[in-house]
């Protein structure tokens, strides 16, 4: 299952996951007949099975209707990727980000994950003890803004800061269990949340932002978090990925 899976990075992890094979729910807020072409399209990509699950993971109530149709149609669930998120509506310097748009990014992008990785982490558990070759894990999709400052969006700073907590704290508390937890934090990325921002980035990126000199793309993000779900890395629960051209290396 992919949170915010109809577009941007969770599409593209989406995507990713449907060429491995694997059956696929994706989440979003937009009515279901808006994304027939999307879930075509992961069809085409090779997965056997798509549904969609609409619901806000900001919400108690919209995490049980999102989890409620994953049970109700595939009766099981191995990966979890932890995607959908928002960034303000408005970029304000921390001298006045407003409480209201402060909590609205706390609870899509924080309490959101937070919660429905709890429920999913006890969801696997029960299978792993039901049948101990069962095999799953939880991806979540972070930002470099976890440790990169922007003070003109410090409220989606904080909340990935605490994500990747989140990472750490499921992974500890998940390892007893076979049941890895990882990050995948990218940087610069080309999707509908950074359309209001290309031109500043694409003058970024020329004069040498990133060590490979190009934007990011979901796919790149893609092929990390399909690579994970293969387990092709099971001895590396709690890391962190970095998907961001070397932009966080520290350079003169």
């Amino acid at each position: 299952m992919v949170t915010g899976g109809s577009r941007g990075i969770g599409l593209g992890c989406a995507l990713a996951l449907a060429k491995e094979g694997h059956r696929i729910a994706i989440n979003g807020m937009r009515p279901e007949d808006q994304v027939t072409e999307v879930l075509d399209q992961i069809r085409t990509a090779g997965a056997p099975e798509v549904i969609y699950c609409q619901g806000d993971v900001g919400t108690g109530e919209g995490r049980g209707a999102i989890l409620a149709k994953v049970r109700a149609e595939f009766g099981a669930l191995n990966v979890l990727v932890n995607n959908a998120g928002v960034a303000p509506t408005e970029r304000k310097d921390v001298l006045v980000t407003s409480l209201d748009s402060f909590r609205r990014l706390m609870s899509i992008n924080l309490e959101g994950p937070y919660f429905l990785t709890q429920s999913v982490a006890n969801w696997l558990i029960d299978q792993k003890q039901a049948d101990a070759s069962f095999e799953g894990c939880i991806i979540n999709v972070n930002s470099i803004s976890a440790t990169v400052v922007s003070t003109n969006r410090g409220e989606y700073c904080v909340s990935k800061a605490g994500l990747a907590m989140v990472t750490q704290l499921f992974a500890a508390r998940l390892g007893e269990f076979d049941l890895p937890v990882y990050e995948v934090r990218p940087g610069v990325t080309k999707t509908d949340m950074t359309s209001g921002v290309t031109e500043k980035y694409d003058k970024l990126i020329a004069d040498g932002l990133c060590v490979t000199p190009r934007w990011g793309f979901p796919e790149d993000v893609g092929k990390a978090v399909a690579s994970l779900a293969r387990r092709d890395f099971p001895y590396s629960t709690g890391q962190t990925i970095m998907i961001d051209g070397g932009l966080t290396i520290p350079r003169l």
